[in-house]
């Protein structure tokens, strides 16, 4: 009687390993050994790849990272501010993805204020706008963000004043003093962006510069600078001679 046969695991088919593990498994390690030895050498979408390990742990996430980048232009500041919307709209995105890119872009924000506030603001004009470009210069609609500094220039505290439309933000003078009342600041600089990523400053723009410069300097505080962030790109208007 010929004998049956021995229920098991399905055989393997020719020239495959038993217990071969998906190709992504050695790929992760090899790149998690180039990071280690070399961060600067990856490049973006293997960085983003790095961080999406975190969110998505059985699945090659390769595809997933050039798709984000593709989306944002390749821009990583326009990705760490992206909206939730935004995000999901990419194929693979889920809510482990979205809190990993929210991590990274909180991280950065996080690091460059920190070195901001370590040296005086006006001796830091570099480090100040690095901070300034990832906190807001990709936003899709305007902030109006104030920076407070004390009688040496350093920063007391970093608040966004107003949340607009993606082309006005309504700002009020007297609140803007108030504010620096209540904080005791010495001086103040001004910062909102421009979605359309022209930082070149309105008539508007120019008018409510005046209007709060005024508004402070009854309260003997300065007003140092309106910065107006582009895409890649700002405009002070201290520089231009309209403050």
């Amino acid at each position: 009687m010929p004998q049956r046969p021995k229920p098991g695991r399905p055989k393997a088919a020719a020239g495959d390993a038993p217990d071969a593990k998906p190709h992504h498994v050695g790929h992760r390690r090899r790149l998690r050994d180039r990071f280690l030895a070399s961060p600067q050498s990856l490049p973006d979408y293997e960085l983003l790849e790095l961080l999406l390990f975190q969110a998505i742990p059985r699945r090659d996430t390769k595809p997933l990272a050039k798709r984000l980048l593709a989306r944002f232009d390749g821009d990583l500041a326009r990705l760490a501010n992206a909206g939730d919307a935004e995000l999901k709209a990419v194929d693979g995105v889920g809510e482990a993805a979205i809190a990993v890119v929210r991590l990274f872009g909180e991280g950065a924000r996080r690091l460059l204020r920190h070195r901001v506030q370590e040296q005086p603001v006006l001796g830091s004009w570099t480090q100040l706008l690095d901070y300034l470009r990832v906190a807001q210069g990709a936003k899709q609609t305007e902030q109006f963000r104030l920076l407070f500094l004390d009688a040496k220039n350093r920063l007391v505290a970093d608040e966004v004043h107003q949340t607009g439309t993606i082309d006005e933000t309504p700002v009020y003078p007297r609140e803007v003093a108030k504010r620096a009342l209540e904080l005791g600041a010495a001086a103040l600089i001004v910062v909102h962006n421009h979605p359309s990523g022209d930082p070149t400053p309105s008539k508007a723009d120019i008018a409510i510069t005046k209007e709060i410069a005024a508004a402070l300097a009854t309260l003997n505080i300065q007003l140092h600078d309106h910065l107006i962030l582009g895409r890649g790109k700002h405009a002070s208007l201290r520089t231009l001679g309209l403050l």
